[in-house]
């Protein structure tokens, strides 16, 4: 016995595959609209097809089911019994598609309509906020969350899903997180102008940076990594005078006259302007650091996570 049927000519394997043997969305839609329109021709249009090619999906369609659809005479097109049965059951599969489909756009407008981002504390103190306003202008119905800690902290939010995008100040990026360098940045060392370091000439050895007790950042956060890799080879960093969460802070503990520190560049620049903080010139020593985008392995940034990315490349 044959695994198909035979009816009007027509042959249908019923043993192959679902999506084998249901029309595809768009054949269906342009027999909704036959079965509206009463033409082929004007359901043709309506769609934004040639006639010729509504009319070979149709011969298509018919091939498929193995049963014939549509009655075609100079006054026009017409259903046949089994094409009206057959219409009625598209419409129903057109609706759940529709319905799928409006599921799934509001699936993407929750995710479009938020970003969780999470940020070392200088690059959240003194470029996220310019490249967020950036991104207002484009997406103005994105509500964006900021969570700000050290670039160790950003790595954890980022692997509990807890953010969409991240951005740290290290030197290397953990082995389950990929990253774009989006800028560059320099450490400086400061001090009040009372400080004996304001006054040198000559550039301070780094063996006598690497000695003096600082006013730092905590371990974990970017600014300490590039501190102590620069002097590992002089025994790194002696123990901090003071150890503080925040660039603020530091900064706060340093004009004060408290003691020296290592911070960024972009964190100082008001304060070395004013005369408050004075950099003091160091020896040969690499205190400089790249600026990175990061997220989890494999989790490209999508919606507005991929807009804030490429505007920081801008």
């Amino acid at each position: 016995m044959s695994d198909g049927f035979t009816s009007g000519g027509f042959t249908s394997d019923t043993s192959s595959p679902l999506s084998h043997r249901v029309p595809d969305l768009g054949a269906l839609e342009l027999l909704l609209a036959v079965a509206r329109l009463g033409s082929l021709g004007r359901a043709a249009k309506e769609l934004g097809i040639t006639q010729p090619a509504a009319s070979s999906r149709i011969r298509s369609m018919e091939r498929q089911l193995g049963v014939a659809l549509v009655e075609r005479s100079p006054r026009g097109s017409r259903l046949t019994d089994a094409g009206a049965l057959v219409t009625d059951w598209a419409g129903r599969v057109v609706e759940a598609a529709e319905a799928f489909d409006a599921g799934t756009r509001a699936l993407r407008g929750r995710r479009d309509s938020r970003l969780r981002v999470a940020a070392s504390m200088t690059i959240a103190e003194y470029l996220l906020p310019g490249w967020l306003i950036a991104l207002h202008r484009q997406l103005p119905g994105t509500a964006v969350s900021l969570l700000a800690g050290n670039s160790a902290a950003v790595a954890e939010r980022l692997r509990a899903g807890e953010a969409d995008l991240g951005f740290v100040e290290g030197l290397d990026l953990p082995a389950d997180l990929d990253g774009a360098v989006v800028g560059h940045d320099r450490l400086v060392v400061v001090t009040a102008p009372s400080h004996p370091w304001a006054r040198r000439r000559a550039p301070l050895p780094p063996s006598e940076l690497a000695a003096t007790p600082l006013i730092l950042r905590e371990r974990g956060s970017g600014t300490r990594q590039v501190l102590d890799a620069a002097l590992a080879s002089h025994g790194g960093p002696a123990v901090p005078l003071l150890e503080l969460s925040s660039t603020t802070a530091v900064k706060a503990a340093v004009v004060s006259g408290a003691g020296p520190s290592v911070l960024s560049e972009l964190a100082v620049g008001e304060e070395l302007a004013s005369r408050r903080l004075v950099e003091v010139p160091v020896g040969v020593v690499r205190l400089r650091r790249d600026l990175r985008a990061v997220w989890p392995v494999g989790h490209l940034p999508a919606g507005p996570a991929r807009e804030l990315l490429s505007l920081t490349r801008s």
